[in-house]
C-alpha cells in the first residue's frame, strides 16, 4: 500500500481580476503528448487551448478535438449563472462567471475551480486517464439546495493542434447517437470524437450552431492568425445534486477503451499514480516546491504515441518506448532538451527505468554520428541539424549509469558512442568535425542553427555561432573523458580517446580565455576569422560538466563574471546588458521574438549549469545557492500554474514568455533543489 503524500502545496488563485484570470493558464497531460489546457477564466487565448488535444500516430499527430465548453447553471430559485466566454475581433470580451468564481487551485497537480452563488458551493475538475486520449470534466455540488440544472455546450474545430485557427472546415460535422453515447465525425483524417455525460436525467438537444468569429489574443500578439470559428452540435442538459455529480467526457479512443473506467475510478487511479510518483522520489523532494515540480516533471515524460515504429521497436525488445516532450504547447521531443532534462525529470525523481527507455529511444535513431535535433509532430523520422544534442547524450548516459549502476546498458550502447566519436573526429554533417590543427570541434553550415541558441526566422539565423563554440568544445572534451573512463572500466584500449581529450584540453585553455571580459570567448575561429567576446552563459559549461575543460584557477573568475552580468532570480540572461545586440524584452511577432530569444532573454534552465559551476568554484558557499533561484516559488503562481515557463524578460519584473511549460526549466530547477539540499 502506498502511503498518501499530502505535503504538496495547493496553488490558489482567489482574486477576481479578469486580466489575471485570463493570463493564468492550467495544463493537464495524458502521458502520450496529448493534453487539456486553457485559461483560468475559461477564455481561449491560444490556438492550443482546448479540453482535448489527442495524440495520434503520424501523419496525424496531435489534434484539437474539443475546443471549448460553455457552462450554464440554473438554481432552484430560477436564477442562473454561466462560466466560460470568448473574445471577439475588435476587443469585445464576453466572459461569464467571474462574479461566481471564488477560487482556482491545483490539487495533486490537477485543476479545480470553485464557484459560490445563491447559497450554493460547487466545484469543477478536469482530469485525463493516463495513456488515454480522453478527458473528464466533473461538476460536484458541495453545499446548498439542489438539484441544479446544468447545461453544457461543447464547441469543436477539428484541426492539427498547431494549425492556424483560421483553417475552415470543408464540410459539415456529422453527429450520431446510440443510447446516451454520441459520436461526432468530420471528413478528412481526423478521428471521431466520442461524447457522453453522466448526470441525473440527462438529455442532448441538437441545434448545430456556428459561433461568431473568436479572437485568440495570444496568437494575434505573437504575429499569427488569431481569428477563427467554432461549431457546436448542441447542448447537454442534466441535473446536479449533492448525491449525483455531473461528468461530461470526451474521447478519441474506441468506445470499449473510453468506457473502461468510470470517471470517479479514473480520478482515484490518477491520484494514486501521482502519489506513487511522489513516494518514488527521494524524501527531500516529497514536499513543498520540490513536490510540485516532481508532479510537473511527469507532464513531459511520454510514450511517443505519434511514432508507431518506436513503440513497436521497444515492445519487441521487451520494454516500453519513452521520450520527453520539450515543452507545452507546441514542442515535440527534442534531443538536446531531452538529454539535458533527463537527470532532473527521471534520475532525481527515482524514475530510472524510464530514463533507460528514453535513452534507448534516442539510441535507436543515431544517424551519421548524430541523434535527432527533434521529431516533427507528424513524421516518423527525426531532423538532425544539431551540434550539441549528441554530446549531451554522453552526459545523460553517464548520469544514468552513475545513479542506476546499470553497467549492462552501458555495454550495450558503448559501440554506438564510439561510432559517434569516430564520426565527429572524421567529420560529419553540417560541418561538424575536429579541426586537425588544434583538436577542437568546429561546426557550422550556411542557413543552419546548430547550437542551443537556435533562433531562425525565414533565412535569418539570428545567432549562427559558426566556428568553435565554447559549450560545444566543453561538451566534446566531456564526452571524450567519459568514454575514456568507460573503456578503461571495460578493459578496452583508451589511449586514442585520451589523446584526443588531452589535445582538446590544451587547445581550449590556450584559445578561449578572453582577458578583457574576464571570461571565455563565446566562439573562436568564426568564418570571419575573429573570436566573439560576447558575455554569454555558454562559458559556464566549461566548468559545470562532469569533466571541466577549463583550468581550475579560472573557475572563480568566470563564475563571478556570469553572476554579475547574467544572473537573475529566474535564470540567466543569454547576453549581457551593454552588448549592441542586447534585448531586454521578449515580445511581439515571430521576427521580434526570435531577435530577442538568445540576445538577453532569460532562460530558466540555465540555473542548473550556473549552480553546478558555483558549487565547484565555491564549495564552501553551497548554502548561498538556494537564494539564487528563489524566484521560482512565486513564478509557480503565475503564467501556467504549477510549472515553469520557457523564458523571461531580461529585466525586472521578468515577465514570463515562450512555452507555458518547459521540460528543462522544470528539470534543472528540480535538480538544483536536489543538489542544494542540506
Amino acid at each position: 500500500m502506498i502511503e498518501p503524500v499530502t505535503a504538496v502545496p495547493i496553488r490558489r488563485v482567489n482574486e477576481k481580476n479578469l486580466d489575471a484570470l485570463i493570463e493564468r493558464e492550467w495544463l493537464v497531460t495524458n502521458g502520450l503528448g496529448g493534453y487539456a489546457s486553457g485559461t483560468v477564466a475559461g477564455v481561449t487565448t491560444r490556438r492550443y487551448h482546448g479540453l482535448l488535444v489527442a495524440a495520434h500516430a503520424a501523419p496525424l499527430g496531435r489534434v484539437m478535438m474539443l475546443n471549448h465548453l460553455l457552462e450554464t447553471f440554473r438554481f432552484p430559485d430560477h436564477s442562473s449563472a454561466k462560466f466560460g466566454g470568448s473574445e471577439r475581433p475588435g476587443g469585445a470580451l464576453e466572459v461569464f462567471g467571474s462574479d461566481i468564481f471564488s477560487e482556482f487551485r491545483y490539487e495533486m497537480g490537477l485543476p479545480v475551480w470553485r464557484y459560490e452563488t445563491q447559497g450554493h458551493v460547487f466545484e469543477k475538475r478536469v482530469f485525463m486517464p493516463h495513456h488515454r486520449n480522453t478527458v473528464h470534466i466533473e461538476y460536484r455540488l458541495l453545499s446548498g439546495p439542489g438539484p441544479i440544472r446544468v447545461k453544457l455546450r461543447p464547441s469543436v474545430h477539428f484541426r492539427g493542434h498547431d494549425d492556424p485557427v483560421s483553417v475552415r472546415d470543408a464540410e459539415s460535422y456529422v453527429l450520431t447517437a446510440k443510447d446516451s453515447n454520441y459520436e461526432l465525425t468530420a471528413p478528412g483524417p481526423y478521428p471521431s470524437l466520442k461524447l457522453w455525460i453522466d448526470g441525473g436525467n440527462s438529455a442532448f438537444v441538437l441545434d448545430g450552431i456556428t459561433s461568431p468569429e473568436v479572437l485568440y489574443r495570444v496568437e494575434e500578439h505573437r504575429g499569427y492568425e488569431g481569428v477563427g470559428i467554432r461549431w457546436s452540435p448542441g447542448e447537454f442538459r442534466t441535473w446536479m445534486s449533492p448525491e449525483k455529480p455531473v461528468v461530461l467526457s470526451a474521447s478519441t479512443e474506441t468506445w470499449e477503451h473510453a468506457l473502461a473506467l468510470a470517471p470517479q475510478e479514473t480520478l482515484e487511479a490518477e491520484h494514486e499514480r501521482r502519489r506513487g510518483l511522489l513516494q518514488q522520489a527521494p524524501p527531500a523532494l516529497r514536499e513543498g516546491l520540490a513536490a510540485e515540480l516532481v508532479l510537473a516533471a511527469d507532464q513531459f515524460i511520454i510514450a511517443p504515441a505519434t511514432r508507431a515504429a518506436d513503440l513497436a521497436r521497444a515492445v519487441a525488445a521487451g520494454g516500453q518506448a519513452r521520450t520527453v516532450i520539450a515543452g507545452y504547447h507546441w514542442f515535440t521531443d527534442w534531443g538536446r532538451d531531452t538529454m539535458i532534462s533527463l537527470d532532473g525529470l527521471t534520475l532525481c525523481t527515482g524514475r530510472h527505468a524510464e530514463a533507460r527507455e528514453i535513452l534507448q529511444t534516442f539510441a535507436s535513431h543515431v544517424k551519421d554520428g548524430l541523434i535527432p535535433n527533434f521529431f516533427p509532430d507528424r513524421r516518423n523520422v527525426g531532423v538532425y541539424h544539431t551540434a550539441d544534442a549528441t554530446l549531451w547524450f554522453f552526459q545523460a548516459i553517464h548520469r544514468y549509469v552513475e545513479v542506476s549502476g546499470d553497467r549492462q546498458f552501458l555495454r550495450t550502447v558503448l559501440p554506438t558512442m564510439l561510432d559517434i566519436l569516430q564520426k565527429h573526429e572524421a567529420g560529419t554533417r553540417f560541418g561538424i568535425g575536429v579541426d586537425p590543427e588544434d583538436g577542437l570541434l568546429k561546426q557550422g553550415a550556411e542557413g543552419y542553427q546548430l547550437t542551443w541558441m537556435d533562433a531562425k526566422c525565414g533565412d535569418w539565423v539570428v545567432t549562427p555561432r559558426r566556428g568553435k563554440a565554447v559549450e560545444i568544445n566543453a561538451l566534446w572534451y566531456n564526452a571524450l573523458r567519459l568514454t575514456e573512463g568507460w573503456l578503461r572500466q571495460e578493459k578496452e584500449p583508451a589511449e586514442h580517446i585520451a589523446g584526443l581529450a588531452d589535445r582538446a584540453y590544451a587547445s581550449f585553455n590556450r584559445r578561449f580565455w578572453c582577458e578583457p571580459e574576464q571570461g571565455l570567448y563565446d566562439v573562436v575561429d568564426t568564418p570571419e576569422g575573429t573570436n566573439d567576446p560576447a558575455c554569454r552563459p555558454n562559458q559556464l559549461f566549461a566548468i559545470s560538466l562532469t569533466f571541466p575543460v577549463l583550468d581550475r584557477e579560472l573557475w572563480a573568475t568566470v563564475v563571478n563574471t556570469c553572476q554579475a552580468r547574467l544572473l537573475t532570480p529566474l535564470g540567466l540572461r543569454t547576453l549581457a546588458p551593454g552588448h549592441p545586440d542586447y534585448k531586454s524584452k521578449y515580445y511581439g511577432d515571430l521576427r521580434s521574438r526570435d531577435a530577442a530569444y538568445h540576445q538577453g532573454t532569460v532562460w530558466a534552465w540555465l540555473t542548473g549549469p550556473f549552480i553546478d559551476a558555483w558549487m565547484k568554484a565555491f564549495p564552501e558557499r553551497k548554502s548561498e545557492c538556494p537564494a539564487m533561484f528563489s524566484g521560482f516559488n512565486r513564478h509557480l503562481s503565475e503564467a501556467c500554474l504549477g510549472t515553469i515557463s520557457e523564458v523571461f524578460d531580461a529585466e525586472d519584473p521578468y515577465k514570463p514568455g515562450g512555452c507555458a511549460a518547459q521540460a528543462w526549466s522544470v528539470a534543472e530547477v528540480l535538480r538544483c533543489l536536489w543538489n542544494c539540499r542540506e
